[in-house]
């Protein structure tokens, strides 16, 4: 053991004196927020913003009942609280959603039912144009035919008149006429109607003396026939006629003694000459 040696007190040194504590000159007064303070301005944030803050659990922060000095049922409410606000964040988000949805699918309904109508109305257009092209085709096809048809049931030449009876024929001499007779007189009663014996164009509707009311009619293989003593005209000059049309009607007037018609034939507009073989080369009989 070590010898302890009794040190006269006077020659013991002197103890040191302790140090002064330092004091800080600006220690801060502020108070950090408990643990219950921010559990409470977190759900105070996330029920204004809709949706549920940043899930506080109980491993990290303690549970609810022990951290912030609420009772079991106070947490159980406070966590209900918490869900069904976070579950409502969720349905609002998906109803915008679903609502959005239906929107976009009405328009793109709308579009195609307008696409859809608007080319319904173009190929109806084009149907209706195309049947109508078609009924004027078929129109004009059945007008030529008619034309064709009527024209071949025509009859190509016809007799002057009807009812009537040869009074004179031609080269016939007698005290009525200044030299040979040169047509065939169609005796008839006043008014009967006379006719164009071949289609062609009236050269002449006039009073011609002797011959009284005349008309002249040219065909087409340069034949002209002609008709006189007619009471009236039907025609005027340069209008086209028919076989069997109306050119006039029988009368009385020029140098005549009874009505009837006189016919003449005059090839290449010329001389005339006998109408009865005429007639009959061309398939009528007087």
């Amino acid at each position: 053991m070590p010898q302890h040696h009794d040190v006269p007190e006077a020659e013991r040194p002197a103890p040191r004196p302790a140090a002064p504590r330092r004091v800080a000159k600006h220690r801060s007064t502020r108070r950090r927020p408990s643990r219950t303070q921010l559990i409470g301005i977190t759900a105070a944030l996330a029920a204004t913003a809709g949706t549920t803050a940043v899930a506080l659990t109980t491993s990290a922060m303690g549970s609810p009942a022990s951290s912030t000095g609420l009772s079991p049922s106070q947490a159980d409410a406070l966590t209900a609280s918490r869900i069904e606000r976070r579950d409502l964040g969720s349905r609002n988000a998906s109803r915008i959603d679903l609502q959005a949805q239906q929107v976009a699918a009405q328009r793109a309904a709308r579009l195609a039912a307008n696409a859809t109508l608007t080319q319904r109305r173009a190929i109806a257009l084009a149907e209706a144009k195309a049947a109508a092209a078609k009924k004027a085709a078929a129109d004009a096809a059945a007008a030529k035919a008619a034309a064709i048809a009527k024209a071949k049931a025509a009859p190509k030449v016809v007799l002057p008149t009807t009812g009537y009876h040869l009074t004179a024929r031609f080269g016939q001499a007698g005290g009525r006429w200044a030299a040979n007779h040169t047509g065939l007189d169609f005796a008839a009663p006043i008014g009967t109607p006379v006719r164009s014996v071949m289609a062609g164009v009236v050269i002449q509707a006039d009073y011609e003396g002797a011959y009284g009311r005349q008309v002249k009619v040219r065909h087409a293989d340069g034949t002209v026939t002609s008709y006189s003593h007619m009471s009236e005209f039907d025609v005027s000059v340069g209008d086209h006629v028919a076989a069997g049309d109306k050119v006039g009607a029988i009368g009385v007037t020029g140098n005549t003694t009874g009505p009837h018609l006189h016919f003449e034939v005059l090839p290449g507009g010329g001389d005339p000459i006998d109408p009865e073989p005429w007639l009959r080369e061309h398939g009528v009989n007087p």
